[in-house]
C-alpha cells in the first residue's frame, strides 16, 4: 500500500513539475530586446521565442512557415511597432489564423505604442526613403524606453495570465528596481559621451544618440534605406575631412564594408555596437546590452 501511495505521489509531483512549462504563455517576440524582456518578465510562467536574431535587419525578414507556425500557436505577438515589422508580421499574423494575437487584441503588444517617438515627419512620400510615418521605430537603445515598455508589458502579461498576475507584479518591481540601479550607473559612466560627433549608416541610432547627447553630423545613407552612390560618397568625404567626426558607427548586423572604407579615406575609427541582445558575446541579455555599448564607445573616446 505505501509502495504504491509513493507511485502515485511521484507521478503528482512529476505532473506538477512540468505543469507551468505546459501552461506557460507562448510569447512570440520581433527581436532578441523583445525576448529578452518578456523572459525578465514572465519568468517560467512564459515560453519565448524570437522570430529574429541580432545579425539581421529586421525591416527585411521573410514570414517562413516555422514561424507562422510560431504565430498560430502564440498567446502574445511582442512587436516593436511603428512599421518597423510592417514588411512581414502582417503577412505573418493574417497566415497564422490566430484571432488571439490580432492587432487590437490582448495578444498583441507594441513598445512603440507605449512611447514618444522621435523624428515624426510632417509627411511623408517615396522620395524620403524609408521614413516611418509615426517617428523612428528603434526605440530600444534608449534605456528609459525599455522601463515604459517594461512597464505596460507586465500589465499585459497579468491581463493574458490572471492566475499569475502577482507573480508578473514581483518579477516587474524587481526588474524596474535593478534598472533604475543600472541606469544611474550608466549615466554616470557616459558624462564624457556627450557632445562627442558620430556619422551613422542607418537613422537606427537615433534613440542612443539622443539619450547620451552624442551628436550625429552624418549617415552613410543618403535616405534611410536607400544606398549610397558614388557621388553621395564622395560628397560625404569631402564634408567630414573638412569636419572630421570622433567616431563612425556601425551595428552588428551591418555589413562592414562601407564603414571601413569610409574610415579609411577620413581616418576616423569605427565602433561596432551591438544593437541586440546577442549582438556581441558580452550583450548577452538586456544589462549587458547597454553595459557593453558604453564600453565600446568610451574605450573609442579615449
Amino acid at each position: 500500500m505505501l509502495h504504491r501511495f509513493a507511485r502515485i505521489l511521484a507521478v503528482a509531483l512529476s505532473l506538477a513539475a512540468v505543469a507551468p512549462a505546459e501552461a506557460a504563455l507562448k510569447v512570440l517576440a520581433t527581436t532578441p530586446d523583445w525576448a529578452a524582456l518578456a523572459t525578465e518578465l514572465g519568468g517560467e510562467r512564459v515560453n519565448v521565442y524570437a522570430a529574429t536574431n541580432p545579425f539581421q535587419d529586421v525591416h527585411r525578414v521573410e514570414a517562413k512557415p516555422s514561424l507562422v507556425a510560431r504565430a498560430r500557436s502564440a498567446d502574445l505577438v511582442f512587436a516593436t511597432g511603428a512599421e518597423l515589422e510592417v514588411g512581414w508580421l502582417p503577412v505573418l499574423i493574417q497566415e497564422s489564423g490566430n484571432s488571439h494575437i490580432q492587432p487590437g487584441s490582448p495578444g498583441y503588444f507594441e513598445a512603440a505604442a507605449q512611447l514618444r517617438l522621435l523624428e515624426v515627419p510632417s509627411s511623408v512620400d517615396r522620395s524620403m526613403g524609408d521614413v516611418h510615418p509615426q517617428g523612428n521605430p528603434h526605440v530600444q537603445l534608449d534605456p528609459h524606453n525599455i522601463a515604459t515598455v517594461a512597464l505596460a508589458l507586465t500589465t499585459r502579461l497579468a491581463t493574458l495570465d490572471p492566475a499569475g498576475a502577482a507573480y508578473y507584479q514581483a518579477r516587474g518591481t524587481e526588474f524596474q528596481a535593478k534598472w533604475q540601479q543600472a541606469l544611474v550607473r550608466w549615466e554616470t559612466r557616459a558624462a564624457p559621451l556627450k557632445g562627442v560627433t558620430v556619422v551613422v549608416i542607418h537613422k537606427d541610432q537615433v534613440y542612443l544618440c539622443h539619450w547620451l547627447g552624442l551628436r550625429e553630423v552624418a549617415a552613410i545613407e543618403p535616405k534611410p534605406g536607400v544606398p549610397p552612390s558614388a557621388g553621395y560618397l564622395a560628397e560625404l568625404v569631402t564634408k567630414l575631412t573638412a569636419a572630421p567626426p570622433k567616431l563612425i558607427l556601425r551595428n552588428a548586423y551591418n555589413d562592414p564594408k562601407a564603414v571601413e572604407w569610409l574610415s579609411g579615406k577620413i581616418n576616423v575609427p569605427v565602433v561596432m555596437l551591438p544593437f541586440s541582445v546577442g549582438g556581441t558575446p558580452e550583450a548577452k541579455d538586456l544589462i549587458g546590452l547597454f553595459d557593453d555599448t558604453l564600453n565600446r564607445l568610451l574605450g573609442a573616446t579615449k
